[in-house]
């Protein structure tokens, strides 16, 4: 069996080991810190990278070394820095602090959410070194009243507060207006100072061969069903299942015999923040969505939660051993063809796109929501490090994915 990691900590220590390449780049990222950290003016480090390409170990071990200067090397250009490590996602963030419990380097509250900190910054009237930024896609790049943040985009709004800012980004897990981003708007922002970009490629969090993980990414990028490679289960449980209950059931098995396994869905089913809960209900099938977690342990770790079907915004960032996905009503097939199509009428997650003043083209706006949707279907397909159960609630969608599997002759 498989050498199996259940928890996340594990997953983001900075302690794992890096890989030759990722050795490089925290070497190259500490060099370019030194070479700008006495500079009048900001500089920034991007890593572009897809989900799984092993981003956040890189930001993880460079921002531990970094510390270790700052707070115990009196011969390191970063000794007495005062350095953050931000991340807007409150279930990463607590993986972050439980790591910094384990290190003496690290500080809790060397860990921040963005507007904490800017907020934090400007009541103290104070600025800082250095910024390390996990999922720079999550930041705000618009105001939100809602949550305190008054200003127009975090990033901006971080440089001006620091000297030197590394940050990791992937254009495919955007997945709202009000963190809406591409390489393009990126770029305006950092080009504007000294800036080094670095590409990492290889795929490592999931056992999954090359042509799968081209197959989810085709899916999600082309809206076009295609044969399933005959390598699919090549060292990987992959499966297609045409009933929601028995996926679920499988899960519920797999959770028994390694951990970390759970259902997950797109939008599309009822889903209100009133403290209630909302099911997912298909044939057999029904179980509530995934409730605040107002706990210090991250969603998917709770033992409690493989009775619920975690949402993009629970299992983001996180590696899980295995996953069963439920593709929601919003993603059906064309009948008479291999195309998909997104129907808008059937998304529930609101909340994803709040207006934006510099969005005004009907033809724009259609196509940027439609690339949301299948940004956070694609994030769900790269979870699952061993495995990855599909379902569709589309009757002709399940019955072709059902039919690609049987004729590609992956049994299970």
């Amino acid at each position: 069996m498989a050498d199996f990691e259940n928890a996340a900590i594990e997953k983001l220590s900075p302690l794992k080991d890096l890989t030759d390449e990722q050795e490089r780049l925290v070497d190259d990222i500490l060099g370019f810190c030194a070479d700008h950290i006495q500079d009048d003016y900001p500089a920034t480090y991007t890593i572009f990278g897809d989900a799984g390409t092993g981003k956040s170990v890189v930001l993880s071990q460079l921002f531990d070394r970094l510390q270790k200067s700052s707070r115990g090397d009196q011969t390191s250009p970063f000794y007495g820095t005062e350095n953050y490590f931000i991340v807007n996602h409150p279930e990463i963030l607590k993986v972050y602090r439980e790591i910094a419990g384990t290190r003496k380097e690290l500080f809790k509250k060397d860990f921040a959410r963005p507007t904490s900190l800017i907020n934090q910054l400007d009541k103290q009237g104070k600025t800082f070194d250095i910024a390390v930024i996990d999922e720079a896609h999550l930041l705000l790049s618009k105001a939100d009243h809602y949550n305190n943040f008054y200003h127009d985009n975090q990033l901006e709004e971080i440089i001006k507060r620091s000297k030197v800012v590394v940050i990791v980004f992937d254009e495919f897990q955007v997945l709202r207006f009000k963190s809406l981003w591409t390489p393009e708007r990126l770029q305006k922002i950092t080009h504007k100072h000294p800036y080094k970009e670095y590409h990492l490629q290889h795929m490592f969090r999931m056992n999954a061969s090359d042509d799968l993980v081209a197959w989810f990414n085709h899916f999600t990028s082309k809206y076009e069903l295609t044969d399933l490679p005959e390598n699919a289960r090549d060292g990987y449980d992959f499966r297609i299942y045409d009933d929601a209950e028995e996926m679920r059931k499988a899960i519920v098995a797999r959770n028994k015999e390694v951990g970390l396994s759970r259902i997950l869905s797109t939008s599309g089913y009822p889903s209100t923040l009133d403290g209630g809960k909302h099911y997912i209900c298909e044939g057999r099938f029904k179980m509530p969505w995934d409730q605040y977690n107002y706990t210090v342990t991250p969603w998917a770790e709770l033992p409690q939660t493989i009775d619920e079907v975690g949402s993009i915004y629970t299992c983001q960032g996180f590696d899980l051993n295995y996953t069963g996905i439920i593709i929601g009503p919003p993603i059906s097939q064309i009948p008479g063809t291999n195309k998909l199509q997104i129907n808008m009428d059937k998304y529930t997650d609101t909340e994803a796109f709040k207006k934006r003043l510099d969005l005004t083209e009907p033809a724009e706006i259609q196509a940027m929501k439609e690339r949301l949707i299948m940004n956070s279907l694609n994030v769900l397909f790269k979870r699952g490090v061993y495995g990855t159960y599909i379902y569709a609630h589309d009757p002709l969608l399940r019955e072709s994915l059902v039919k690609l599997f049987n004729q590609a002759k992956l049994h299970y």
